[in-house]
């Protein structure tokens, strides 16, 4: 396991008993993870950039910035992922947010994916099932 976010304090906060204050420490700030802000560039990086921005509670997100990388996890990809189905009408793979490294790699191969197949495409899928039911 590999901490998502490194906080650098002069001290830990300590109880009367000189035990730690857990519930003195400061929350992690995902914000500070963000890289050089690069505006999320078209209609899908922008839709998938608000999805991400609210599902990791942050301000802003720009197009070089990884979901992991922010505070990200499983569960959170399965939410994103979900909410971004539901907002594009089509079946989104869960593994392409794990496959990917930025916001703007994420958005260009989920294009590929919400892209309406061409008939040849069709007609090759068709073909091939032709093939299975003579077997």
């Amino acid at each position: 396991m590999i901490p998502a976010h490194w906080l650098v304090l002069e001290r830990f906060p300590l109880t009367p008993n000189g035990k730690l204050d857990r519930n003195a420490l400061p929350l992690p700030d995902a914000n500070q993870l963000l890289r050089a802000y690069v505006v999320p560039q078209g209609a899908l990086e922008q839709s998938v950039a608000v999805i991400w921005q609210d599902v990791l509670k942050l301000e802003r997100l720009g197009r070089d910035d990884n979901f992991f990388e922010l505070g990200g996890h499983s569960l959170l990809a399965t939410q994103a992922t979900a909410r971004l189905q539901m907002e594009q009408g089509a079946a989104v793979p869960l593994d392409l947010l794990f496959r990917t490294s930025s916001l703007a790699e994420y958005a260009e191969q989920l294009a590929i994916h919400l892209s309406p197949h061409s008939s040849d495409d069709l007609s090759e899928m068709h073909d091939f099932l032709a093939d299975l039911e003579t077997l």
